[in-house]
């Protein structure tokens, strides 16, 4: 394995939740789109490889990542499809390659060389966490000890599965030359019929490879899907600032 750094950023999202026909990674937190402060923080750490996931409408994204490369999701069809889109680019590569989600743009560079390290420490799949006082629609990460058992969502669990406050952010990490086996094995038996990226875990474990999470701060990972999430993003960073 190299010290190789690639990332994949899910940014074929609509903006129909936002009330907007732009793509939801191009709204801006304080006039910054997402993607550009994901990418911003990319940059900062010097990562090998930045790669955009767009939809077959996505030419403002592409635009908006340039120089750097996209591939595009042909259909939506799940977080694990979607990744999966990358494989031409990235078929080759055993470095870490880090999943990030494009509506996640205050994650920092340390939260993420956090993630890089697990991998680099001989885990094939490594889950960014969170802990929160309200977990209700989150998925629960379960852990046995520092094994990432599996990843629960919040309709499937069990009531001792719902008291975990332990919860999937989405961002992920991979050891590189796992990752698009992981993806080929990658069932879409359920009521989306959509291939999920959080059944990796499942996958992994059953090829015998190790699974981990690690902690991050619920407000530096928070997502937004919505203009109220957006404006709390915005709250969060000018807390965050003026700190």
């Amino acid at each position: 394995m190299n010290n190789k750094i690639a990332a994949v950023i899910l940014g074929a999202g609509k903006g129909t939740r936002m009330n907007s026909d732009l793509p939801k990674v191009m709204m801006k937190v304080k006039d910054v789109s997402m993607i550009k402060r994901i990418i911003n923080t990319l940059e900062n750490l010097k990562v090998d490889e930045i790669i955009t996931v767009i939809s077959k409408e996505g030419d403002v994204v592409k635009q908006e990542v340039a120089p750097y490369k996209t591939c595009v999701q042909e259909e939506q069809l799940g977080t694990g499809h979607a990744v999966n889109s990358a494989k031409d680019l990235l078929k080759n590569f055993d470095g870490t390659v880090l999943v990030i989600f494009g509506d996640t743009p205050l994650i920092g560079e340390e939260t993420f060389l956090r993630c890089v390290q697990k991998v680099r420490q001989g885990f094939a799949v490594v889950v960014l966490g969170f802990e929160t006082k309200n977990p209700a629609r989150y998925g629960r990460l379960i852990m046995e000890g520092d094994e990432l058992l599996k990843i629960v969502e919040y309709k499937d669990a069990t009531e001792f599965e719902r008291a975990i406050r332990f919860c999937n952010s989405g961002c992920m990490a991979f050891r590189g030359k796992y990752l698009f086996e992981i993806l080929s094995k990658i069932g879409h038996e359920n009521a989306a019929g959509e291939y999920y990226l959080t059944d990796a875990v499942e996958v992994a474990r059953k090829m015998g490879l190790r699974c981990t999470a690690i902690q991050g701060d619920e407000h530096e990972i928070a997502s937004a899907n919505t203009r109220e999430e957006l404006a709390l993003l915005e709250k969060y960073l000018e807390e965050k600032e003026n700190a």
